[in-house]
């Protein structure tokens, strides 16, 4: 099963985590916050994407 993620926008406070952690699955959107480029995520990049999830302080990186 291949690993999906979206970021809630409520919940993002912008701190660039993810972003820094994955930038080949995350990126600022036009509001500054947040998002992934792609909802499947590359099974090479799993480990970095659920570090990344891990490490958000809001949470805002979920499962789609």
């Amino acid at each position: 099963m291949k690993l999906k993620v979206t970021v809630d926008q409520d919940l993002c406070i912008s701190c660039g985590l993810c972003i820094s952690t994955c930038e080949e699955v995350f990126h600022w959107n036009a509001d500054d916050k947040a998002e992934a480029i792609a909802t499947d995520v590359p099974a090479e990049l799993e480990q970095d994407v659920q570090e990344a999830m891990d490490s958000c302080p809001t949470g805002a990186i979920k499962h789609a």
